[in-house]
């Protein structure tokens, strides 16, 4: 198969295949930019950077428990979320 194109609707095909199988999820942002992750990695929250559309991964125990926090005091359960901070990173400032 070396020097075989594969056409782009063949790559969405089998990324929605793997999403609709639990394998990947598609994260989709406001900015308009989608990107897919492996479904078995730890949980983690995302900046993205409103002018180049770069995307970092972090995760912080504090933001995490405030989570919970405020779903209790509303009288939620927490059964999952996503958090997507919205900046500027630091070569577009």
């Amino acid at each position: 198969m070396q020097n075989e194109e594969v056409g782009m609707a063949t790559v969405y095909r089998v990324l929605t295949q793997f999403e609709e199988s639990g394998m990947i999820n598609k994260l989709n942002f406001d900015n308009g930019q989608s990107v897919f992750e492996l479904s078995n990695v730890e949980h983690h929250d995302h900046l993205v950077c409103v002018k180049c559309g770069k995307i970092d991964e972090f995760s912080d125990e504090v933001i995490e428990q405030h989570q919970h926090d405020v779903a209790e005091k509303y009288g939620y359960q927490l059964t999952d979320h996503c958090l997507y901070l919205y900046g500027l990173c630091k070569n577009c400032q």
